[in-house]
């Protein structure tokens, strides 16, 4: 980690001096975190033998309200990290991640809370033979999230100032590759951040606090993707979700939203199959219907053109038991125009991922 540490601050020294006279409303962050892994499943009790540490790394946008959603969010920033996480046990590895993220701030911009969503890469995944203990992770690559809640203090010292508090993180690869018990920390971490202008810019605040509301607003969306069940060995199968929904603007923010959809997850296949043959005591006959459906409600919270979206749903058509009746997903939107927009989300069964959908859709 030592060396990893030591390239980062010669990169911030020499992009501190390739600056120009032009503000660029920009600074760094790199912040040492260590701390526990958390025992979401006693599966992976085995995996538990010291307490993971690493940094991250990050390059921040500051904003000044020169977009109104940008003034209605108290001016947060936006950037991209770099992680870095040894797990204390060989047969983890350790992770490097990737993240786009937003900061968010609150109690006069003393408190930040920090939200970064991106793929990690892992160095020793599961092998049925070189590896078969990790089955946290069974593939290379992963999701990663992080979140980070701390006290933040800028310019202490010309451009240095510090920050501390607790960070989470998460890594899993949403069943796409079983096996996926996935891995989550629980860390403190302590920072030092750089602005690279001299000084900060004067916040703008002309924001208009009309009301705002919109028509019933109606969508369609089609979500794909791969995945497998937690069968090791199984095979990886496409699925196919169609979403209809009808959605209400609250405000410039906030929208609720009603819907169906159908599921056609083509894993569950395989999986009954193989449960008929195998298990006949669970009395699965091979003949339920694999596909299922399903109401929901939503939320979805705008900014800029990206969203996040949470919702809660429930199988009205339930042939086959998978992880119970009712689901959860969460994920990003991102507008293009009007009515169109993709949407990366993660669909699960309280802790339980089944899989990540792509998706697109349109607004009407």
């Amino acid at each position: 980690m030592k060396y990893w540490l030591t390239r980062l601050i010669i990169l911030i020294g020499l992009l501190s001096f390739a600056q120009e006279g032009k503000p660029s409303h920009t600074y760094f962050d790199l912040n040492y975190f260590g701390g526990n892994i958390a025992l979401h499943n006693n599966d992976i009790l085995h995996l538990i033998t010291g307490h993971p540490e690493g940094f991250i790394f990050s390059w921040n946008k500051k904003t000044y309200g020169n977009e109104t959603w940008e003034q209605r969010y108290n001016y947060p920033d936006f950037g991209v990290s770099f992680s870095y996480q040894d797990f204390k046990n060989e047969k983890l590895g350790v992770n490097y991640a990737l993240y786009a993220h937003y900061n968010f701030y609150f109690l006069n911009r003393n408190v930040m809370l920090r939200i970064g969503q991106g793929l990690a890469y892992n160095t020793n995944p599961y092998h049925k033979i070189n590896n078969p203990k990790n089955i946290a992770f069974g593939s290379d690559i992963l999701s990663a999230t992080y979140v980070m809640l701390n006290y933040k203090k800028e310019r202490l010292f010309s451009r240095f100032g510090l920050q501390t508090g607790l960070s989470f993180t998460h890594y899993s690869n949403a069943n796409v590759k079983a096996p996926n018990t996935s891995i989550n920390t629980l860390a403190l971490n302590l920072g030092l951040t750089y602005n690279l202008d001299t000084e900060d810019s004067e916040f703008i605040s002309d924001l208009d606090n009309e009301m705002f509301t919109e028509t019933i607003k109606y969508n369609l969306v089609l979500r794909s993707g791969i995945n497998q069940s937690d069968v090791i060995g199984s095979q990886q199968f496409p699925f196919y979700i169609f979403s209809a929904y009808a959605d209400k603007r609250l405000s410039h923010v906030s929208a609720l939203q009603l819907g169906a959809e159908v599921f056609f997850s083509n894993f569950l296949k395989e999986l009954i199959y193989y449960q008929s043959v195998a298990y006949p005591e669970l009395d699965v006959t091979g003949d339920e219907d694999y596909k299922r459906v399903g109401i929901f409600v939503g939320h979805e919270l705008f900014i800029n053109k990206l969203s996040v979206v949470s919702q809660l749903g429930y199988y009205v058509y339930y042939p086959y038991d998978f992880e119970g009746r009712t689901y959860i997903r969460v994920g990003l939107k991102r507008y293009f125009g009007k009515k169109m927009f993709g949407a990366l989300t993660l669909k699960s069964h309280g802790a339980k991922a089944e899989a990540v959908e792509f998706g697109m859709g349109v607004r009407l």
